[in-house]
């Protein structure tokens, strides 16, 4: 063997040995995350969609409002411009009427007049004249201006339902990013996983009815929540058959014929604070800051709520997530 090739085949041998020792095992961040993981990163999406989802509740709330106060202050200018069209057609009557000679000033009279006695006796009248002519200027000025007000309110209307429209669409793109984003976590899982997944996530659902001691309109409201047990929560939803967090406890409590928005942070400044030491079944629960959850509570540590996307009405425990604030109704 040639000392070249010799050297040639002792640096390949070198350059194997080097690439031998750089093989080391899979750093373990990039090993598949275990159920726990998994269920973890399904839950903060879960959470993120749900405040996004409260948001656009929000929203909504304040569109409706908004669009139904366009429609009063449309017919208030509506009814403005048919006043101030009536006052103008007065005033161009009044025009006319001055331009043809009828309305002359008392000097104007007093010049022109054969019978100065008799011009005394009319001035009167002839100023009665002369001044509703100024009060239609003036009530013609004061409705235009009432009317560029009201222009201006239907104006300032539309922006702002304009404003928030987009808002909604920002949100609900929002929400479909964050459940799209969760489902692709959970494709990820084994037939075998996913069924563990389920059997956690909807292990509230299947335990017994409690027999909840509360009466009154307190007592509908936590008997329709809990007749609710195991239907879906849909973002969005409130009822019959599916349900978001505050689509649930407004329905429990309107069949109590108690009013309430569906929006859980509307829902939080509501009714009258009760501390949590305090609660009795019937009282909504409020969770996160700001708030973005809402539950009822029914006793013995628990309440009934619609969790989140992928999940079930369910009976879970009080202190699940972080408490904000009670309010009781009824």
């Amino acid at each position: 063997m040639r000392l070249g090739q010799k050297r040639i085949i002792t640096a390949l041998t070198g350059t194997c040995a080097a690439l031998t020792v750089s093989v080391v095992p899979l750093n373990p961040a990039f090993a598949k995350p275990d159920l726990k993981d998994v269920q973890a990163k399904v839950d903060r999406l879960y959470q993120q969609a749900e405040v996004a989802s409260e948001r656009y509740n929000d929203a909504r709330i304040l569109r409706d409002k908004l669009t139904s106060d366009l429609a009063a202050v449309k017919a208030d200018e509506s009814a403005q411009r048919k006043v101030t069209d009536g006052i103008e057609s007065a005033v161009n009557q009044a025009i006319a009427a001055q331009y043809e000679g009828q309305a002359l000033s008392a000097t104007g009279q007093m010049a022109i007049t054969d019978d100065p006695g008799a011009f005394l006796k009319q001035l009167t009248t002839l100023d009665a004249y002369n001044s509703i002519q100024s009060d239609n200027l003036s009530s013609y000025d004061r409705a235009k201006k009432a009317l560029e007000i009201r222009h201006d309110a239907v104006a300032e209307r539309q922006t702002e339902l304009a404003s928030v429209t987009k808002r909604l669409a920002k949100d609900k793109a929002e929400v479909e990013s964050k459940l799209d984003d969760a489902k692709k976590v959970l494709d990820g899982l084994k037939a075998d996983e996913m069924k563990k997944y389920l059997a956690a996530v909807n292990a509230g659902q299947n335990v017994p009815i409690p027999n909840v001691p509360a009466s009154g309109r307190a007592g509908l409201a936590v008997k329709y929540a809990l007749a609710q047990l195991g239907d879906p929560y849909v973002w969005g939803a409130a009822g019959p058959n599916a349900f978001d967090c505050s689509g649930l406890t407004m329905m429990a409590w309107a069949a109590a014929g108690v009013s309430l928005p569906h929006s859980s942070s509307a829902q939080s400044t509501m009714g009258t604070p009760v501390s949590i030491s305090q609660l009795q079944p019937g009282d909504l629960v409020f969770y996160y800051s700001p708030v973005s959850h809402v539950a009822m509570y029914i006793g013995g540590g628990k309440i009934v709520h619609a969790p989140h996307s992928g999940a079930n009405v369910e009976i879970a425990d009080l202190n699940r997530m972080p408490i904000t604030t009670a309010r009781r109704f009824g």
